[in-house]
């Protein structure tokens, strides 16, 4: 589905450092196989993934010069989950995360 921002992953990953692509494309490969009705934001120097068209999110994720920072939201009364991914191993870690945010949106 298209941004609403109206901008593409493409469009975003030139800007972004070669370190950070795999990374980024493994978080959001994750992100996306959680259901029809994920929407991928793309905004100009993060990419938000929201449930549904509520657009309610889940992930936040922005690319750094070391790796990513992925903010993890599983309702407005918990507090965000931080976290600095440098390697491919970390965001299998998180799949959980995301599944259990993605889920506790309604």
């Amino acid at each position: 589905m298209l941004a609403p921002s109206g901008r593409n992953y493409e469009d975003f990953k030139r800007q972004i450092p070669d370190i950070a692509m795999p990374l980024l494309d493994g978080i959001r490969s994750t992100c996306m196989s959680l259901g029809d009705n994920v929407i991928e934001d793309v905004r100009m120097h993060r990419v938000v993934f929201c449930k549904s068209m509520t657009f309610r999110w889940f992930a936040d994720i922005e690319p750094q010069q070391d790796g990513i920072i992925v903010k993890i939201q599983k309702s407005r009364k918990e507090p965000v989950q931080t976290v600095h991914i440098s390697d491919m191993k970390q965001i299998s870690e998180l799949g959980d995360a995301f599944r259990d945010a993605y889920e506790q949106i309604h």
